[in-house]
């Protein structure tokens, strides 16, 4: 049965991991993901910070036949050099001081499994050589201990830094890129896929109200058009913190343009104040028409995701069609 409602079409993506999208590049993007899934090779994942690099490294993960031990993640750039080691290959009893016990390493622990190593390029280069070796060898040395434990891991690597300039400037060491970079996949910014906003807000919207005491379970058009005239320099981890404000902010079922941050109203004051120096208003039915067709075109003329958008019934979005002698680019 073909998939109508925005509901069905998201939970068509979120039935295992949650990556939410109409666009053209990242259907292909996940296509290659899934083909790459069923090998064993390492991959590189780039993109800017929020776009979901590690769930895309868990889209890959779960489609794999991995998929029945956890993924293993750690951010790289999150710990100091001595504990990276430790957390990395573990240590033995009496390593160092404080090593009361033996500990297992991710990279032990990740045996049969994937690893995503998380903020590659902020790796000190000495422990660079060290994972160099690992992958190499497919052994690995806890630290203070002399025997090698064989593993057997699939290392999935990602970075918000372009990967050549981090080689070039050496916070990347190039023998290691070539390890892990098998495969090379990289996620657009959500500035390059406006299309996915109206989606990804009605996504988050479900996903907050999901287990959580609120009222709110709708996002008014006029949010919807701000939301998707802005460039997102925080992806979207900037978009979901956007709206989990807003439900926390709403008074009633719908968030309203008071209830973006200040940022957004200020936007929006200087944008309305520049239209009426200009002269250009424009009457409400104006408005309306002009809106409908641009959520119509977002939604690649699909009528039934349009009308959810716009919180209308398909028969009052098709009215409003003929009222303004509205023609779709396509029928759904």
């Amino acid at each position: 049965m073909k998939k109508n409602t925005i509901e069905e079409y998201i939970d068509q993506f979120t039935a295992k991991v949650e990556l939410i999208t109409q666009e053209a590049k990242m259907h292909e993007l996940l296509r290659t993901a899934g083909q790459i899934a069923k090998s064993n090779c390492s991959v590189l994942i780039s993109g800017e910070t929020g776009t979901g690099k590690e769930v895309l490294a868990r889209f890959i993960h779960e489609n794999s036949s991995r998929s029945k031990v956890p993924m293993v993640a750690i951010n790289c750039g999150a710990f100091t050099e001595a504990l990276l080691s430790s957390e990395l290959f573990g240590h033995e009893k009496g390593a160092f001081t404080g090593a009361y016990t033996l500990k297992k390493g991710l990279i032990e622990i990740a045996s049969g499994s994937t690893l995503f190593l998380d903020e590659i390029t902020e790796m000190p280069l000495s422990m660079q050589v060290k994972l160099l070796r690992v992958i190499q060898e497919k052994e690995v040395t806890r630290v203070g201990g002399v025997r090698r434990i064989p593993v057997d891991v699939r290392f999935i690597a990602a970075s918000n830094r372009d990967i050549h300039d981090a080689i070039a400037s050496g916070h990347l060491r190039d023998d290691l890129f070539f390890r892990l970079n098998v495969v090379s996949l990289h996620i657009p910014p959500l500035s390059e896929r406006k299309s996915d906003i109206p989606l990804l807000c009605t996504y988050f919207l479900k996903k907050f109200a999901e287990g959580g005491n609120t009222r709110v379970a709708a996002i008014s058009p006029e949010v919807i058009h701000i939301l998707s005239d802005y460039d997102f320099p925080g992806n979207i981890r900037e978009l979901a913190n956007i709206i989990e404000r807003g439900m926390a902010l709403a008074t009633g079922s719908t968030i309203e343009p008071q209830h973006l941050p200040d940022d957004f109203k200020e936007k929006t004051y200087q944008v309305s104040r520049a239209k009426q120096e200009q002269n250009t208003l424009k009457t409400l039915e104006e408005h309306e028409m002009e809106y409908i067709l641009w959520v119509l075109d977002e939604v690649k003329g699909n009528k039934s995701m349009a009308a959810k958008i716009l919180g209308l019934d398909r028969s009052s979005l098709w009215r409003k069609l003929k009222r303004y002698s509205i023609e779709s680019k396509k029928d759904s």
